[in-house]
């Protein structure tokens, strides 16, 4: 298949006002596909009807193909046509039609093997499989691509039996047989879905079967399908698999449809993983786990990308997208559902705390730059390039907030509302809301600001008491800053959960509640305040806005011990670190005793989760740290973050190796409190070694090697690997020599050195860009060097432009292959405006690079104009 970024097109962007309903649906699809790695035969019956007004003029029948994609039969109502009476017209296929309904057919040959782009059917490691979302069935066959055309499929399969013998698609198997050394399988689904939720494999797969009995009382057979080799690491995705339908079923009331539920691991694959309607199709890193070879890190994302895919099946697929302007319609609220269901598998208020880490550190720097777009966007030039953290982060926290507005009963009566109302239809984000107001008798017209707003608001908040009447008034400022093409804002409604403690009796003296600022300026007065308070506010981050107060680093410090909410007991630790090195890095000299006392306190609280612990003491990243800044200084940042850190370790060196000792002897177990254990020995091995004790490489190399884990093992890696000891080099050339052949923890050695602080962390980044093992054609293995290493602050803004130049030439590389992969590399360039002069200009200087490079495709264009700005 032709690549179109060698394809010189105009690049013209889709509006969302532009939407209008398609001219032709089709009711029904049959698919006849002989596969084959060089040359697949993909004959195409479709059943169409005319879906305008009678009396207007009929629009022919426009149907998507991929650049240079010919068909080599056209059909209507079983008689061919002749070339004259069909066109190509910038690769749709044209047919001229008079009457309402008709038949289709059309045959087409592609070629998988040479299909870089992992889009349509594709070849990955001996399999023939498909990836559609958002515009790949184009690349399979001629048909209106786009999610409003919802049709049946009934698909028949031939391969050679012995290259192929698993044949795969969606719905259930209704057909088998063998013919001369091949064979064939049909599949139907019975569920009409768009043409990105369809689905096919064909590969040498084996199955962990299992099954699963619906609140109904049905069987649905259950298989994960991957390589042999591959089946013992397939445990926990099942298990997961099995506790997320449960879950569904309990809090949501869904119950699955099919009597089929089958997942295939693939080794080459642009996202995590895809929902395709009773066959999804998974990143193999979401899938395979063991403890040799995962950390609990990949455990618990393995869970909840699982549970994410499955819960996909009502909030995606039931129930899908208009349009893909419309995508956090399932993404957001998929999200948020998987976010509740991973809380109640483990820890919610850790949960809770990671899940607001990623938004602060993908979705905040996208909101504030030239790639900030409203979570319903208006305008795009590639779909692909709006899979972004806001329509999935903080379109799961705009979801969040309408259940906070609404509480439990409400939310979960605007749910069935809403799929009752949508079943089988493509629906809008306005659908949405329309069902939470109607089933709750709400006006939520304020809130769809949420969904055409860009930017996060900034609230200001503070507290005057006043002893003599035992008043307290909240006082509260709210403030949208100017996004691209959204010049001016209007207020947000934004629920905030507060509460006021005493500052003498260390009590709850206003318990729990929720506000909501629906305007600039907003107040709260709360009587009966008989002793100093001390605010907690955005409890549980109730909303995704960033808080200014007045709090004190006493405050703070109290908070962190006192508060009743975990995650602002845990956030008030955090700000008072934010504090304390914002007033380093400009210069000042902070008082760091509160800080120091605090994270005592924490350490040693044996009350507390050592998983939260862990988290609480952590210090905010370098990005993160550059993200509170006007103008960002990496050396200056580094300087200062690394100087306070090694305080804190050597202060508190003896609390460290006692947390650390304490956490040691747990043995493997994926219990909430094993798994606290080895992150908070994690944690405790780092600030041992940021003290620069003389032992700290031997015990991290004595962890690595005795471990019996992933974690533990991996953990002491990545300290090692940040330091210049002799033991990093051992440590290193271990893990290369014993992972090597598995790809998925190879990811592990090559992100654990681009993420590194070493000086020379860019030098050694681009030399493995060089190493045997590095490959452009794999993305995970593209994320794990580069895209790791655009993630590291002060190797990637080296003051020369090296990193600058270093990451723009894999873009320009992967654009040869894979567009979605490059275009992904692109927005830390993006960033420009935020640094001094100097590199500023030189990041500037590789985006134009990038922008004036003949036939960049239209991925990375459009990520590259956009930052421009």
């Amino acid at each position: 298949m032709d690549n179109p970024a060698a394809v010189a097109r105009p690049h013209t962007p889709v509006h969302r006002g532009d939407y209008r309903p398609p001219a032709w649906l089709v009711p029904a699809v049959r698919l006849d596909v002989d596969l084959d790695p060089r040359a697949t035969r993909v004959r195409a019956r479709l059943d169409v009807r005319r879906n305008a007004d009678p009396l207007a003029p009929p629009e022919p029948l426009r149907l998507d193909g991929a650049p240079g994609m010919r068909p080599t039969l056209v059909a209507v109502d079983g008689v061919e046509l002749d070339a004259g009476e069909w066109r190509i017209d910038d690769d749709r296929l044209v047919i001229p039609l008079i009457g309402a309904e008709h038949v289709i057919d059309t045959e087409v040959m592609i070629d998988p093997g040479s299909n870089t782009q992992l889009m349509g059917l594709y070849a990955s490691s001996g399999l023939l499989c498909t990836q559609c979302e958002a515009e790949g069935f184009r690349r399979i066959t001629f048909f209106p691509d786009r999610p409003d055309v919802l049709a049946t499929y009934t698909v028949r399969m031939t391969a050679d039996a012995a290259r192929y013998p698993v044949l795969l698609a969606n719905g259930d198997k209704v057909g088998e047989g063998v013919e001369e050394g091949r064979h064939w399988a049909e599949w139907h689904d019975p569920f009409p879905k768009p043409c990105y939720l369809f689905a096919m494999v064909a590969g040498d797969l084996a199955a962990n079967r299992d099954s699963f009995t619906t609140m109904s009382g049905r069987t649905v057979q259950l298989g994960i399908w991957v390589r042999e080799a591959d089946l013992p690491r397939t445990g926990h995705a099942m298990a997961a698999l099995k506790a997320s339908m449960a879950w569904d079923e309990r809090v949501y009331g869904r119950e699955y449809d099919l009597g089929i539920f089958n997942i295939v691991a693939v080794s080459d694959f642009n996202f995590g993983a895809m929902e395709n309607k009773g066959l999804n199709i998974f990143n193999s890193r979401y899938i395979l786990a063991d403890p040799e070879t995962a950390t609990d890190a990949d455990y618990d994302a393995i869970a909840g990308v699982v549970a994410h895919e499955y819960f996909h099946n009502w909030s995606g697929n039931r129930v899908t997208c208009r349009d893909w302007f419309q995508l956090s319609l399932k993404e957001g609220f998929t999200v948020y559902r998987d976010q509740q269901f991973s809380g109640d598998q483990g820890s919610r208020a850790v949960k809770r705390i990671e899940d607001v880490r990623v938004l602060r550190a993908a979705q905040f720097p996208e909101d504030a730059g030239p790639l900030a777009h409203p979570i319903r966007p208006d305008s795009y030039l590639e779909i692909s390039n709006f899979y972004t953290a806001t329509i999935y982060n903080k379109g799961a926290e705009v979801i969040g907030m309408l259940h906070t507005m609404l509480g439990d009963e409400g939310f979960r009566a605007g749910c069935d509302r809403y799929f009752k109302d949508h079943d089988g239809t493509a629906a809008t984000c306005e659908d949405f809301v329309r069902a939470m107001e109607e089933a709750n008798g709400a006006d939520l017209t304020q809130f769809r600001l949420w969904y055409t707003q860009a930017g996060t608001p900034r609230v200001r908040a503070s507290v005057r008491h006043d002893p003599d009447t035992a008043t307290a008034r909240v006082e509260l400022r709210q403030t949208v800053p100017p996004t691209p093409g959204q010049p001016e804002k209007r207020p947000m409604p934004v629920p905030l959960r507060l509460a006021l403690f005493g500052r003498a009796s260390a009590a709850a003296i206003v318990p729990d509640r929720v506000h909501l600022l629906d305007d600039a300026i907003g107040e709260i007065v709360i009587d009966g305040v008989t002793e100093p308070p001390v605010l907690s506010i955005n409890r549980g981050f109730s909303a995704p806005v960033t808080i200014e107060t007045d709090r004190t680093p006493a405050d703070l410090a109290f908070l962190s011990a006192h508060d009743d909410d975990p995650f602002a007991r845990s956030e008030a630790m955090q700000q008072l670190m934010v504090d304390t090195l914002i007033a380093a890095i400009n210069g000042r000299s902070p008082d760091e005793a509160p800080l120091i006392d605090a994270i005592a306190r924490t350490l040693t609280d044996a009350e507390l989760d050592p998983a939260f612990v862990g988290e609480t003491v952590l210090l905010p990243s370098e990005a993160f740290l550059g993200d509170q800044l006007a103008v960002v200084d990496p050396a200056a940042v580094r300087a200062a973050r690394e100087g306070l850190r090694r305080r804190i370790a050597t202060t508190l060196d003896a609390e460290w190796r006692a947390a650390y000792q304490a956490a040691c002897d747990n043995g493997f177990s994926l219990s909430p409190e094993a798994k606290g254990r080895r992150r908070l020995r994690t944690v405790a091995l780092g600030y041992i070694a940021a003290a620069g004790a003389n032992d700290a490489a031997g015990i991290a190399l004595r962890q690595f090697e005795a471990a019996d884990n992933m974690t533990d093992r991996f953990g002491a890696l990545g300290v090692l690997a940040s330091g210049t000891s002799a033991e990093r080099e051992t440590a290193l050339a271990q893990f290369h020599d014993c992972y090597r052949a598995d790809p998925l923890v190879l990811d592990k050695w090559f992100s654990a050195q681009a993420l590194s602080m070493r000086e020379t962390a860019l030098d050694e980044a681009i030399a493995l860009s060089a190493h045997a093992d590095f490959t452009l054609a794999n993305p995970n293995r593209l994320r794990a060097l580069v895209g790791c290493l655009a993630a590291n602050q002060y190797a990637f803004h080296a003051p020369d432009g090296r990193g600058y130049r270093f990451v723009a030439d894999m873009v320009l590389a992967a654009d040869r292959l894979n567009p979605q992969s490059s275009a992904r590399l692109v927005p830390p360039l993006g960033r420009w405006r935020r640094f001094e002069p100097g590199r500023s200009a030189l990041m500037r200087m590789e985006l134009e690079r990038l922008a004036a490079a003949p036939g960049l495709s239209k991925d990375a264009f459009e990520q590259v104009t956009r930052s421009l700005g």
